[in-house]
C-alpha cells in the first residue's frame, strides 16, 4: 500500500513542494512514526525541504552537519542507519516533534538514509519516533527500498525546476541561478512567494528598483536576491549606507576623488560607482541623502557618467541601481526633502516589502532559524518554543519586523539559561521570557475573548487563563461563522492552519 501511494504521487502532476510534502506524510503514516523530515545538503548545511510531524518552526532550522553527529553519521553511509534508543548522540529534533503541550520529550527512535542524485550527495531523509522500539531491522531495510522512490521524486523535482528555468530563459527572464552567498530569505507565506516571483522576473530587466518597507524587513536580502538573479550576478554588488555618509564626504565616497582635491586627499581614489561598474550599486536608506548630493546622483544616473572630485574628465560607468528606504519618498518629495526627478529615476520599478505581521506563520519559520543559531551559539542540546510562546509570536505586531524577532529570540534564550535551564536538556522558551513590550504578546485570539460568564478565575495560572480565553474566542468565531473554519480564521485574523493546530491543542476538535 505504501509503495502504491508513493508511486502515485511520483506520477501525479503536482507542484514540486506539494509532491515532496505528500511524500513525507505518506512515509510517516506508513512507518507509524512521530516525524519524517527531508533535508537538502548545501555547503555542509542541511536545510529542511519538507517535514511532517515536526513543529512549524522546524522549517526555519539550518543544521550544520559538523554540529550534529547523527546527521553526519547518516551522510557518511550509503545504506540506512538505525540508531539504538539509548544512543548518546544528541538528536537534532529533540523537543521539535509535535506533541501535547508541556511534554518536550527526547526522541527515542531515529533512523535515516543519505540521498544521492546523479551520483552526488543530495541530502538525507530522517524518521523519528517518541516511543522506543518503533523501528527495527525490518524498518531499516524497508527504508532503503523506499529511499529509491524518494530519490526518484527528487530527480523529478530537479527536472521540473530545470525545465521551468529553461522556459523562463527562452522568454528572456531568469537566466542565472543564485549563488550561495548572502543571507537566505525564509518563509512560505503566499505574500512572500508572490514577492519573490516578482523579484525574479524584474531581476533580469536591468531596471532601477526601489525597495520600500519598514525597518527590519530585510531589504538588503531582497537587494542581494535581485543582484544574484540578474545578468550581472558575476559582477560586484556594492552597498552604500546613505544614512552613514557625512555630507562633506558623500560626493567623494560615491564618485571618487583625485590626489589633492581636498585636504587629506593624498592619493587618487575610485568611488562606489566605479567599484560597481558592470555590476549593481545598492543605495540603502537613499532617503537620507542631502539635497546637494541628490542633484549629483541624478546626473550620474541620467548620463551614466561620474566625475571624480578635482578631475575634469567624466568616466563612463555601467551600473544597475537598487535603492531602498523605510521612508515614504513621495511624502519627502511633497515636503521638499527629496528631489522629484531623482525619485522618479529611482522608482522605475517600485517594490514594497511586506512587514512581518502580514506574513502569517512565517514568523515561526524565522523563529526556528534564530533558535537553531542560538542553540549552537549557547551550546544548548535543544531549544524550542512553548506552545504559548508560539501563540504570542503569532499575535504580536512586530514593529521592528525580522530584526526585532531575532533579538527577541536571542534574548529569550539567554533568559532561559539565566533562570536555571540546563544546556544538556531540552530548553523550552516560555512566553514571559520573550519580553514583548506593552503587553502586545496577547494575541488577537485572546483579545477577542469577551464572554464574562466563562472567564477563568484570576487565581488560575496565566497559562490556564490564556487557554480559556482562546477556547472562548475560537468557539465564538465558529458560532458566528456557522462552523466554517476558514471564515473563523479570517475573523480572528490568524492563519487557518495555525487555528486548526491551536484548536487541537485546546481540545476543541
Amino acid at each position: 500500500m505504501l509503495d502504491h501511494s508513493l508511486l502515485a504521487d511520483l506520477a501525479a502532476d503536482l507542484p514540486s513542494a506539494v509532491r515532496l510534502q505528500r511524500l513525507v506524510r505518506t512515509l510517516r503514516e506508513g512507518f507509524r512514526c512521530g516525524a519524517v523530515c527531508l533535508l537538502r545538503l548545501q555547503n555542509d548545511v542541511l536545510a529542511p525541504v519538507a517535514v511532517d510531524g515536526l513543529v512549524r518552526e522546524a522549517l526555519g532550522r539550518r543544521f550544520e552537519v559538523a554540529r550534529h553527529p547523527r546527521l553526519a553519521t547518516i551522510l557518511t553511509r550509503r545504506r540506512s542507519t538505525l540508531f539504538p534508543p539509548d544512543s548518546t548522540l544528541p538528536d537534532p529534533y529533540d523537543g521539535l516533534v509535535e506533541q501535547q503541550p508541556d511534554e518536550p520529550l527526547h526522541v527515542h527512535d531515529c533512523m535515516g538514509i543519505s540521498l544521492h542524485v546523479e551520483g552526488e550527495p543530495w541530502g538525507v531523509l530522517t524518521l523519528d519516533a517518541l516511543v522506543a522500539g518503533t523501528f527495527d531491522e525490518a524498518s531499516r531495510l524497508l527504508l532503503e527500498r523506499y529511499a529509491l522512490l524518494v530519490e526518484a521524486a527528487v530527480r523529478v523535482t530537479r527536472l521540473e525546476q530545470e525545465v521551468r528555468a529553461l522556459r523562463m530563459a527562452r522568454q528572456g527572464a531568469l537566466t542565472h541561478a543564485a549563488p550561495g552567498e548572502g543571507g537566505e530569505i525564509l518563509g512560505h507565506s503566499a505574500v512572500l512567494q508572490r514577492l519573490l516571483h516578482e523579484l525574479d522576473v524584474v531581476a533580469e530587466s536591468d531596471l532601477p528598483v526601489l525597495l520600500s518597507g519598514e525597518t527590519g524587513v530585510g531589504k538588503e536580502l531582497f537587494a542581494r536576491r535581485l543582484h544574484q538573479r540578474s545578468r550581472r550576478c558575476e559582477q560586484p554588488l556594492v552597498q552604500v549606507n546613505c544614512a552613514a555618509l557625512p555630507e562633506t564626504l558623500a560626493e567623494s565616497e560615491l564618485f571618487g576623488h583625485v590626489k589633492g582635491a581636498f585636504s587629506g586627499a593624498t592619493a587618487d581614489r575610485a568611488g562606489r560607482f566605479e567599484a560597481a561598474d558592470g555590476g549593481t550599486l545598492f543605495l540603502d536608506e537613499v532617503g537620507e541623502l542631502p539635497l546637494p548630493i541628490q542633484a549629483k546622483l541624478l546626473r550620474a544616473l541620467q548620463n551614466g557618467e561620474v566625475q571624480r572630485l578635482g578631475e575634469d574628465t567624466p568616466r563612463r560607468v555601467d551600473v544597475r541601481i537598487i535603492a531602498a528606504t523605510n521612508r515614504r519618498l513621495a511624502d519627502g518629495v511633497r515636503d521638499g526633502h527629496f528631489r522629484a526627478d531623482l525619485y522618479h529615476r529611482l522608482s522605475v520599478y517600485p517594490v514594497v516589502i511586506p512587514p512581518l505581521r502580514e506574513r502569517g506563520s512565517d514568523v515561526l519559520v524565522l523563529a526556528g532559524h534564530f533558535l537553531e543559531i542560538n542553540r549552537a551559539r549557547l551550546g544548548v542540546r535543544s531549544l524550542r518554543l512553548a506552545p504559548a510562546a508560539e501563540t504570542a509570536l503569532l499575535g504580536y505586531a512586530w514593529p521592528g519586523n525580522v530584526r526585532e524577532l531575532e533579538h527577541v529570540v536571542s534574548r529569550a534564550a539567554i533568559k532561559a539559561l539565566g533562570h536555571g535551564a540546563r544546556r544538556d536538556d531540552i530548553v523550552t522558551l516560555e512566553p514571559e521570557w520573550l519580553d514583548l513590550p506593552g503587553g502586545q504578546a496577547m494575541t488577537s485570539l485572546q483579545e477577542a475573548a469577551v464572554e464574562p460568564e466563562a472567564a477563568p478565575s484570576i487565581e488560575q495560572p496565566l497559562r490556564s487563563q490564556i487557554a480559556s480565553a482562546q477556547r472562548r474566542a475560537i468557539r465564538s468565531a465558529l458560532s458566528a461563522c456557522g462552523g466554517n473554519w476558514a471564515s473563523a480564521a479570517r475573523r480572528l485574523d490568524v492563519d487557518p492552519s495555525n487555528l486548526h493546530k491551536l484548536a487541537r491543542r485546546l481540545g476543541i476538535k
